[in-house]
């Protein structure tokens, strides 16, 4: 007959529950068994009453047992559901008290959506499968040679062989750099991970433009940064000062062909905002993924007249020549780039070696400006539909600036409608937008018109179901 441990480190009520629970788990006492009564039970483990009766709470309490007034006490219906429950970790638990912090819902629903064929996908920020040259890179791969070096593990901070070409090609950008300041990471998204863990402390400061790709993801919002949108107007310096104080802080932007705005800044604008973080030191993260695509001639990268080191500087091919190779590029004072690529290499131990071969293939052999060339001749055909279309329907209820290159249209409604009913009406309608409150959560006027993914015909039949649902 079972008694408890007089030496055991749990006490007599603790033993108690756990053989309890031992009974009904094996199926010696099945649902609905009765128990023998307290005293019984008392005597049987030779403990006092008091004990039992506050172990059988502890069983009422979480389920296994219950009472039947005059009857006893028994088995609940619902112990195996109980049991199982607690015999399994409480993944949710972990789940909400973990530092990730999850996407908007919105969010979630466009990443699952976007995975559905039959959705018309009117704000994807990535190539139609029609515009990737994949029959292009098919064919350099019969013309690449692969060293046995070449395809283990890379150094710590990406193929050599690609930084080296990546020097050369950053000239054109008017960026001066060497192979040991340039890191290779698996698409700019990694890149700011790897910032926003190795580079501040929690409680810093991230600024960013008013409408920022960063409220989409939330690689600083989950190590802890505080994000602060600002205006870059006149009063930038003294704004800029008055919220940092003393604490850390960065600066992000996306200077050409923004994302979601589609907007880039003049010449003079990069200057004046390089000033002023200068003269606060306050870094800046110069996202330069989409400048390639501009239709008409860019202006020079803020790197390209940072002499101190000020500029992190983003690149990549996702925006460009295929997402799916996850190859991009950071630029920086060798400290941070020995930092980060540490960090890297505790990740993921390297960005893919076949892709690093293929883009330092395609940038060295001029494959990649020769396809820039077609691609950017493509995608203006694209704005040029899109925007014939906005003129004949949405001309009277929105706004919106003629597109410059890239992927986007930064549509404003006059009302603001763009809330998640719209959003939620659209996706009824196959149609999946990126809605402004994304990006900005207070913004219900716009919509991130995305002209590069869907085909001419979805274009047209999505922009017209958007249209006829933002008149209802």
């Amino acid at each position: 007959m079972w008694k408890p441990n007089r030496d055991s480190h749990l006490t007599f009520q603790e033993q108690i529950v756990d053989w309890i629970k031992s009974r009904i788990e094996r199926g010696d006492w099945t649902v609905g068994t009765k128990l023998p009564t307290q005293r019984q039970l008392a005597t049987q483990f030779n403990v006092n009453r008091s004990t039992v009766q506050l172990a059988l709470d502890e069983l009422r309490a979480d389920g296994l047992l219950e009472s039947k007034v005059g009857s006893g006490v028994f088995v609940a219906n619902n112990s195996w559901n109980v049991l199982l429950s607690n015999s399994q970790p409480n993944w949710q638990k972990h789940i909400e008290s973990s530092i990730h912090i999850p996407n908007y819902h919105t969010i979630q629903l466009i990443n699952k959506y976007e995975q559905m064929d039959h959705i018309i996908r009117l704000g994807t920020g990535e190539l139609s499968p029609e515009l990737l040259p994949t029959k292009e890179i098919e064919d350099s791969l019969k013309n690449i040679s692969l060293e046995s070096k070449a395809i283990g593990y890379s150094s710590p901070q990406g193929s050599e062989k690609l930084r080296g070409i990546l020097c050369n090609y950053l000239k054109k950008r008017g960026i001066q750099t060497l192979p040991e300041n340039i890191l290779i990471v698996s698409g700019a998204l990694q890149a700011l991970q790897l910032i926003a863990v190795g580079l501040l402390e929690e409680g810093s400061i991230l600024f960013q433009e008013q409408s920022s790709y960063l409220n989409s993801v939330h690689p600083f919002q989950s190590s802890g940064m505080r994000m602060i949108s600002v205006s870059r107007d006149t009063h930038l310096t003294n704004n800029l000062r008055a919220l940092k104080g003393k604490r850390q802080s960065l600066f992000y932007c996306v200077p050409t062909l923004n994302n979601p705005t589609g907007y880039s800044w003049s010449l003079e604008e990069k200057q004046n905002l390089y000033s002023t973080c200068k003269e606060l030191q306050i870094p800046i993260i110069e996202d330069d993924v989409y400048h390639e695509l501009l239709f008409e001639s860019s202006s020079p990268a803020i790197k390209s007249f940072d002499k101190s080191g000020q500029v992190l500087y983003i690149g990549s091919v996702s925006k460009t020549l295929s997402p799916g190779l996850r190859i991009g590029w950071v630029v920086a004072p060798s400290p941070v780039i020995e930092r980060l690529a540490d960090i890297k290499m505790q990740t993921d131990y390297g960005s893919s070696a076949f892709s690093q071969e293929i883009v330092a293939h395609w940038l060295a052999n001029g494959l990649y400006e020769k396809h820039l060339v077609k691609l950017r001749k493509q995608l203006k055909v694209r704005a040029t539909y899109v925007e014939e279309i906005l003129e004949k329907d949405f001309q009277k209820i929105a706004t919106w600036k003629k597109s410059e290159g890239g992927f986007y249209i930064w549509l404003r409604f006059h009302n603001p409608i763009v809330n998640k009913a719209l959003f939620l009406k659209l996706i009824n309608q196959n149609v999946l937008i990126n809605p402004g409150y994304i990006y900005e959560p207070r913004d219900l006027h716009h919509i991130r018109i995305s002209y590069a993914y869907a085909s001419m015909e979805e274009l047209k039949k999505g922009l017209k179901i958007l249209y006829q649902l933002s008149q209802m």
